[in-house]
């Protein structure tokens, strides 16, 4: 597929300034930028349709850049078209919970008893109670447990339920990708590690030793609530079932090598809570029996809980990391503070979409989820550089974004580059982008979005070919190469 840009004359001198209105209607065309005053290098600048043409890219490439402190746009192309923003959704994201929970906000998981504790034996039922914290780890469950037996409770007569009713259950963030990645887990209001088993392996005199854990830095429960044997076959390398409440999986021998480790996704995410809070607890010689998801959030007395990190602090790692089940969570549980309802992922990146064009002018935000892993999300350049210029939001947004690396034609990290990038990347298969603020050589400060993707090549792949398809990296190598010219583009333009 060709890219469909015509090839306009480098630029020729910047000898009148060029002065544009503030964002409006955004142009399908590179608007002629404005320069300030600078040396004679800046004549030479390539024209950005000749950097797109250049960069070998198929598909569609859309981008604006916009004065920080104005939000004056200085120059963009075909920055009206909707293209899939792929994980810079989560900047977004970060934008809408900020807005409607609050930077200090916290997700708080409780254990409540249901009846009188006495004699250190609870009479009724124990209920490990999710709040939608993306962010629960073993250790906290561990640290719960401890605060358990320091509330004086050493029996439990009734059962031990789990509840994650906070957020609606959602088997996998994209029904599209394979059932083996992490990165599309079951979501629930209660959530743990992600929603990752670890998955171990090791050759053995009798082939593999296996195992499935929920560790962390301090602790490696292991698990029933996920399951795997090895298959004696090469393809496909891994099978799925959900039988009884059990994650079952199956893995090819011939994968496997020596030996190894991966995260695999959980799909029935508060039984594996749950099941290994009853791990932690008998350390502390409290005996739990099997756990039971109930629907129902109980009435009780609360008898321990964990509060997450600030919501700030939630973001800035789910910025770094681009961890979708944490866009997902902290996005319907933004949607649900507004007080609407929320069935779905889809229903409450609807109510984003919504927020967005309100609050931000972003009429035609087209999102389907909130981490962007979902390949129909559509986003315009130019209205998210618009949402990116102001004031209050850039305020919020900026200092918790990721510091961007530029490279040198090496490779190499450019070291002590007076150009500095604080942005968000996102990458789906023949999709990239880059959004965010870029502090110029001297000091000038630009708020920009660039997107691309070949949506042609997205629809032609097969589902087996999802994980690694071929020309997938390759495509993504010249987006990158192309967004970093981009930007030292803008450098030269628009720093003094």
């Amino acid at each position: 597929m060709k890219n469909g840009y015509s090839r306009r004359v480098f630029l020729g001198g910047f000898l009148a300034s060029v002065s544009l209105p503030a964002w409006a209607d955004a142009p399908t065309r590179s608007l002629r930028p404005v320069p300030r005053p600078g040396s004679l290098g800046k004549r030479v600048v390539p024209n950005a349709d000749v950097l797109i043409q250049g960069s070998g890219l198929s598909g569609q490439v859309a981008f604006a850049v916009a004065d920080f402190q104005s939000g004056q746009v200085l120059e963009g192309h075909q920055a009206a078209t909707g293209l899939p923003p792929a994980s810079v959704t989560k900047a977004l994201t970060a934008m809408y919970a900020l807005d409607v929970l609050g930077a200090a906000h916290r997700f708080t998981t409780t254990l409540v008893g249901t009846g009188t504790v006495s004699n250190g034996v609870l009479g009724g039922d124990l209920v490990l109670v999710g709040g939608g914290d993306p962010t629960l780890d073993t250790n906290a469950l561990a640290a719960m447990a401890a605060k358990l037996k320091k509330a004086g409770v050493r029996e439990v007569r009734g059962q031990f339920l789990v509840y994650g009713g906070a957020l609606p259950s959602v088997r996998t963030i994209d029904p599209d990708q394979p059932d083996h990645v992490s990165y599309s887990p079951a979501i629930s209001g209660l959530s743990l590690n992600f929603n990752r088993v670890h998955f171990e392996w090791k050759r053995s005199s009798n082939g593999y030793a296996v195992a499935m854990d929920a560790r962390s830095n301090k602790y490696r429960p292991a698990v029933t609530s996920s399951k795997i044997k090895v298959k004696p076959r090469d393809m496909p390398v891994y099978t799925y079932q959900n039988r009884a409440n059990v994650d079952q999986w199956t893995v090819a021998r011939g994968a496997l090598g020596k030996g190894g480790a991966r995260w695999l996704p959980v799909r029935n995410p508060e039984l594996y809570a749950g099941d290994v809070f009853k791990t932690l607890a008998r350390a502390h010689g409290i005996v739990l029996k099997k756990p039971k998801k109930t629907m129902n959030a109980p009435a009780g007395r609360p008898l321990a809980s964990h509060k997450s990190a600030a919501l700030r602090d939630i973001l800035r790692g789910m910025l770094k990391y681009s961890t979708n089940i944490t866009a997902e969570m902290v996005g319907m549980a933004a949607t649900k503070a507004r007080g609407v309802p929320v069935s779905s992922l889809a229903s409450s990146a609807k109510a984003m979409n919504t927020w967005a064009a309100q609050s931000l002018g972003m009429t035609h935000a087209a999102l389907v989820d909130h981490s962007g892993l979902g390949g129909a999300s559509r986003v315009q350049a130019g209205e998210l550089v618009k949402a990116l210029s102001q004031a209050a939001r850039r305020a919020e947004l900026q200092p918790i974004l990721k510091d961007i690396k530029l490279r040198d034609h090496k490779g190499n990290v450019k070291k002590n580059s007076p150009v500095k990038v604080q942005a968000k990347t996102g990458t789906l298969n023949f999709v990239s982008g880059l959004a965010g603020y870029i502090k110029a050589h001297d000091g000038t400060l630009l708020a920009f979005a660039i997107f691309a993707a070949d949506t042609s090549a997205r629809r032609a792949l097969r589902a087996e070919d999802r994980e690694r398809p071929k020309g997938a990296r390759t495509w993504n190598r010249k987006a990158k190469g192309l967004q970093q010219r981009l930007i030292e583009r803008w450098d030269t333009l628009y720093g003094a």
